[in-house]
């Protein structure tokens, strides 16, 4: 094969991606983004908890595929938006948080109850306001960050704050970009944030987002992980253990009489069963320790198997 046909094999082979930049990024065959959308949403909630007096959950409403100036041009004056640079994209993507979204957090990191009606005014945001967002644009830009790891090894910088969308200026008003619409609910009501994202940023990341990776990358963070592994030792459950049954008519029941013994068919030999929230854990010998009815685990309960033997009973 010649120099010129080598070079005609590599031309054929870049064709598609040539084709697919030129059509620009469909969400459909884009999956990954649902997964980095959700997985940031998650990061905010659980980012929050510990700063706000209340629960606040963020969810991913949808991802719409839109022109940069349509997207912020119902919001001016209406909203507050930061510019993210992404130092390996050599791109920049905003996140803007609409007058609802700043009032319920506000009130929600200050202590409300949500007994008084939202605030209904329009105005300009208060300092402390545009304060509270900066910090709000920090964690949500490490939250986007955690969202991409395993996809691209970004980082996003907080380049600056606006209240005027007009000063938006991240390339042309008709690039089509990606529009995240992600909600937050906290004290019964709520706002909206929109994660925008160019296209020219995502192309390079094409493949890699059309294919789901379903590992979720908060379970790498240690600290999470050993808080859970925390919580879940110092839960406390009830146990409860079942010698044997009996069944009995309701007749029988009302004519039970003080000092009468039930003969069970039970004997010393017989296993108990340890439940806990009516599942069977464990198979046990019964005994006294010290005084006290005592159990030694003698058999762990086969799941399976208990429940083909319970459906064969029926």
């Amino acid at each position: 094969m010649t120099m010129m046909e080598d070079v005609e094999v590599d031309q054929r082979k870049q064709l598609p991606n040539y084709l697919l930049d030129a059509a620009g990024i469909s969400i459909e065959r884009m999956p990954m983004l649902n997964v980095i959308f959700d997985r940031m949403a998650a990061s905010c909630t659980d980012s929050l908890q510990p700063m706000a007096g209340t629960p606040c959950y963020f969810s991913v409403n949808g991802i719409t595929n839109d022109p940069l100036g349509d997207i912020i041009k119902d919001y001016e004056g209406n909203a507050v938006a930061a510019v993210l640079y992404a130092e390996q994209w050599d791109s920049r993507v905003i996140i803007m948080l609409d007058r609802d979204f700043v009032f319920t957090m506000v009130e929600a990191m200050f202590g409300s109850d949500g007994a008084e009606p939202p605030l209904d005014v329009e105005r300009t945001f208060s300092n402390i306001e545009i304060r509270l967002v900066q910090a709000l644009f920090e964690r949500f830009a490490k939250a986007l960050q955690s969202a991409f790891a395993g996809t691209s090894n970004v980082t996003f910088r907080v380049e600056r704050v606006e209240t005027a969308m007009a000063s938006l200026a991240i390339g042309r008003s008709g690039n089509m970009s990606i529009c995240a619409n992600i909600m937050v609910q906290a004290l019964f009501r709520g706002g909206q944030m929109f994660l925008i994202i160019p296209h020219s940023a995502l192309n390079p990341l094409r493949q890699k987002l059309a294919h789901v990776v379903v590992s979720d990358g908060r379970a790498a963070d240690p600290r999470w992980r050993e808080q859970m592994e925390s919580e879940v030792h110092r839960t406390e459950v009830t146990l409860s253990a079942v010698l044997d049954e009996k069944m009995v008519t309701l007749g029988d029941v009302v004519k039970f009489q003080v000092g009468q013994v039930l003969e069970l068919e039970a004997t010393p030999r017989t296993l108990a069963r340890l439940e806990s929230n009516n599942q069977v854990l464990f198979w046990c010998q019964i005994g006294q320790l010290d005084g006290y009815y005592a159990m030694q685990v003698a058999d762990p309960v086969d799941q399976k198997r208990e429940f083909v033997d319970d459906i064969l009973s029926r």
